[in-house]
This record gives C-alpha cells, structure tokens and sequence, in this order.
C-alpha cells in the first residue's frame, strides 16, 4: 500500500474550481441567518410570552434536527406538500436549511451579546431623548455585535465545514468533486485527504481574516 503522492497534487487542481460553491453557499447561509438571527433575538429580548415560547420552540426544533436530515426535509419533503417548490434547486434548498438552523444558534448567540451591554446605557439613551431604535442602533447594537463577533465566526466556520452534506442533494462542491474523483481514481485517502486540507486552509484564512477585523473592531475600547 502506497501513498500516491503524484496523484495527490494532481487532486487540488481538479477540486478547487469547486471552492467558490462551498463558500456561495456558506457565506449567502451565514447573511441570512445573521438577519434571521438577530430579529429572533430582538423579538424575544422583549419577552413576549407567547412569541417567546414560539422563538424558543423554532431555536430547539432547528438546534436538534441534524443538517442532512433537515437537508432532505426541505429539498425532498417540502415539494410533496408545496407543489411550487418542485422547481426549487438544490443549491436554494441548501442555502434554506443552512440559513434556519444557524440563525437558530446565532439567535441565542446574539441574545447573550445583547444581555452583555449594561441595561443603564439603554436608560441612559432613552433619558437623553433618543428613541428606543436609535439606541439600539447607535448604543446597545454595536457592542452586543462585537461582543457576538467570535462566537458567529465559529458559526461561519462550522456551516462552511457543514455545507458539506449539500452533496447528499446533488450540490456539486467540495466533497462532491472528491466523490467523482475517487470513483475514477479508487484512491480514496489521497483523494479525500487533499479535499480536508483545502476546508483546513480555507478555515485558516477565514481565522485570519475575522481576527484582524476583530482587532479593528475592538480597538476603540482598548484603553
């Protein structure tokens, strides 16, 4: 048993044309469910009780349903029952399933960064004349987002690790050109090993990328 080594370099060339679908799919998900998430965390910020049993409901239904089984829910299931959505692609269905469940994480995510901001600058604003948009929008929201930032970069990470199972539907990224190559080429390690070092080096980068605008971001509160 030998490591084709030749073969192994000749895998990246062949798989990276594929990168731009992984990270299509992983960056138009994470802006969806940022807004979804967020909206989510507003609303139950208020705690409405009805409303906020509902949100917590949608929070542990799309938490606890495992990304390919919601996959196929959304691309398979719904058609049967919504006609109209025979014609959805599989790329859509993605981006829709990948979207709910991490706006589901992010929700609490933001809940907990908006409970971080001192409940006084709230009053602080409203006392000054402000209303209550434009403290949330100039006080409370930009630090309950830099306070939210590394958690949601560790959500970006795991959804574009995630975005994987989009094969199961016919999605032709990542792992999907790995499974053509391997079903010519039987050499599934050095096939499957080249696939893994391209998410690694994409995580890195993405790593190296938030944590500079980390430090941007935070600079004015360093003292």
């Amino acid at each position: 048993m030998n490591f084709n080594i030749n073969y192994f370099f000749s895998v990246f060339p062949q798989i990276l044309p594929y990168l731009p679908v992984t990270l299509f799919i992983a960056i138009v998900s994470i802006l969806f469910a940022i807004i979804l998430g967020l909206a989510i965390a507003l609303i139950r910020n208020n705690r409405i009780i009805i409303i906020d049993s509902c949100l917590a409901l949608f929070i542990s239904l799309f938490r606890g349903i495992p990304s390919v089984v919601l996959l196929f829910i959304i691309y398979y299931g719904l058609p049967q029952i919504f006609p109209i959505m025979k014609h959805m692609g599989a790329t859509t269905a993605a981006i829709i399933c990948f979207s709910l469940k991490y706006s589901a994480y992010l929700a609490e995510i933001f809940r907990a960064g908006l409970a971080s901001v001192d409940h006084g600058q709230k009053e602080a604003g409203l006392t000054s004349g402000l209303s209550t948009i434009q403290v949330y929008r100039g006080i409370i929201l930009p630090q309950a987002m830099i306070n939210a930032l590394p958690n949601t970069g560790n959500m970006f990470i795991s959804l574009l690790k995630d975005s994987s199972v989009a094969f199961f539907v016919g999605v032709q990224e990542l792992l999907a050109a790995g499974k053509m190559l391997t079903a010519n080429s039987f050499l599934y390690f050095e096939t499957y090993l080249a696939v893994g070092i391209v998410y690694w080096l994409t995580v890195v980068a993405y790593s190296w990328l938030q944590k500079q605008l980390e430090q941007k971001l935070t600079k004015p509160y360093h003292r």
